[in-house]
């Protein structure tokens, strides 16, 4: 099953970055809605042409079945899945202290079997402008790469491991997780 995981929607550099543009955009749109509130916004990590498929709207669906586990004591004031061709997005708007949710939300990173996939970002506004809280901020060690264990950011950025390396590691992620999940 897993070998369909990539198989989709081909999109472009040119697409993804449009894609974050405007995610940034409907972030302090929503926040600026509510701007008591704390916005919690979901995302994949993802690397290739291909963001979105069956396989990995299950994947991200089991995740975000699980952030509003997480979550279920908080009235959200905000709830919106968005299916792009660049990538899935769900966001919330909570009710929340951001390091509260922050904690949640790394607790579940840390947790789900496909929560090293998982980007979720806890944003708020100030002075106008979209803040985010680190997983260092809370004294959490940075993510690590699921390949080689150095910081994933750095091999992220120097390109260290090959697109078809990560997706295999992924698929081996989802097949384990899968396997759990049916245990």
């Amino acid at each position: 099953m897993c070998s369909l995981l990539f198989e989709g929607p081909e999109v472009s550099l040119a697409e993804v970055l449009a894609a974050r543009e405007q995610r940034a955009k409907r972030q302090k749109e929503l926040l600026e809605s509510a701007p008591q509130y704390t916005l919690l916004s979901a995302t994949m990590n993802i690397p290739g042409p291909v963001k979105t498929s069956d396989e990995l709207e299950a994947v991200f669906k089991s995740l975000t079945d699980e952030v509003e586990r997480a979550v279920a004591d908080a009235f959200s004031f905000l709830h919106l899945y968005r299916n792009e061709k660049t990538g899935y997005e769900y966001f919330l708007l909570l009710p929340l202290k951001k390091e509260e949710l922050k904690k949640r939300m790394v607790a579940l990173e840390e947790r789900h079997p496909y929560g090293r996939l998982a980007d979720l970002d806890v944003l708020w506004l100030e002075a106008g402008e979209v803040q985010s809280i680190s997983r260092e901020a809370l004294g959490y060690p940075r993510r690590r790469c699921f390949l080689c264990d150095k910081e994933a950011k750095l091999c992220g950025r120097s390109r260290t491991h090959s697109v078809e390396a990560i997706q295999q590691k992924i698929n081996e992620l989802v097949s384990k997780g899968r396997m759990q999940a049916d245990d």
